[in-house]
């Protein structure tokens, strides 16, 4: 080992809130972790974790030192990577955190595609669980972050952008799944299961419903897109979504996507990664093919009519 146990122990305490539930994860015992906690912070005079009915926050020292600690471990994973690769040429492993949405829609295509491909690159992928996938990429959790609405932030760089609008998903054989865009007027007439309130992609569909002089009431909200397009299919109502969340299910003909005739009704897709970290080979040759990837679907949405294309 090029460094201590102990900054895997304190990088999953950060993680899980709890000794317990990191001796757990690490199948070490409680009292090890602790002794290394408390020899950390005597070691640097200052207390680095919270101590609070329901488990550990970090203190302002600790934030510091979590970053610290997760530069360490990167650097230290990339130097595995790099030796693994000098016996064996393009190993590595990839680390990405993206939407709920996007991990049950096209990525799972893309990755297994891209395995395929280079089958002795390793994928770690999770979804944000309807929080942020900003946050994972800033601490230097994850590679890279796959997201909508992502603003600028310092410490984060944007590898590529797209510009995907939202539309109205139907079950085919619907009064409104004919060709062409379908205005919102007649949207808000149907039963509409949305996005749960407070969530990104309802900031999105509240921004275009706010012209309209009717109020919207859902008669389902939910953070799981899965069980949106579920409501759909059974005839529980309308939902409005991307339609990279929906490409595959429209591929089979499970669903209709159709754009909405008010077309500033749009989600920036943003692909970043942290500032100050190099990519890795493997890494590197993943967003390469990510971004092609995209691309791509973005050209045959466009060609299916499912993005109208901008107006001059």
């Amino acid at each position: 080992m090029l460094h201590s146990r102990k900054l895997q122990y304190i990088n999953e305490i950060a993680r899980c809130g709890s000794i317990r539930k990191a001796a757990a994860r690490l199948n070490v015992a409680s009292s090890a972790i602790n002794r290394q906690i408390l020899a950390l912070e005597a070691e640097i005079g200052v207390p680095i974790f919270e101590r609070l009915p329901r488990g550990l926050r970090l203190t302002a020292a600790g934030e510091l030192c979590i970053e610290h600690i997760r530069d360490v471990l990167k650097n230290y994973e990339r130097l595995e990577s790099r030796i693994r690769g000098l016996k064996m040429p393009q190993a590595g492993k990839v680390s990405i955190v993206t939407t709920v949405g996007l991990a049950s829609g096209p990525l799972p295509e893309i990755i297994a595609k891209f395995i395929g491909q280079h089958p002795r690159v390793r994928i770690q992928l999770r979804n944000d669980g309807g929080s942020t996938t900003l946050h994972p990429v800033l601490t230097g959790e994850v590679d890279i972050g796959l997201g909508f609405n992502i603003p600028a932030t310092p410490g984060i760089r944007t590898l590529a952008n797209f510009d995907v609008p939202i539309g109205v998903v139907l079950p085919p054989g619907h009064r409104l799944a004919g060709t062409g865009p379908i205005s919102l007027a007649d949207v808000v007439q149907e039963r509409l299961v949305l996005a749960q309130t407070g969530t990104s992609l309802r900031d999105v569909i509240n921004l275009a419903l706010a012209p309209l002089p009717v109020s919207v009431e859902p008669v389902v909200e939910t953070n799981a897109s899965e069980m949106l397009k579920q409501l759909v299919r059974s005839g529980t109502g309308l939902t409005l979504l991307n339609p990279l969340d929906v490409i595959v299910e429209c591929r089979r003909g499970e669903l209709v996507f159709r754009p909405i005739a008010e077309t500033h009704s749009r989600q920036p897709m943003k692909l970043f990664a942290r500032a100050r970290a190099p990519l890795d080979a493997a890494t590197s040759l993943f967003v390469e093919y990510l971004m092609a990837e995209l691309l791509a679907m973005m050209q045959e949405l466009q060609a299916n009519g499912h993005i109208l294309a901008p107006e001059k």
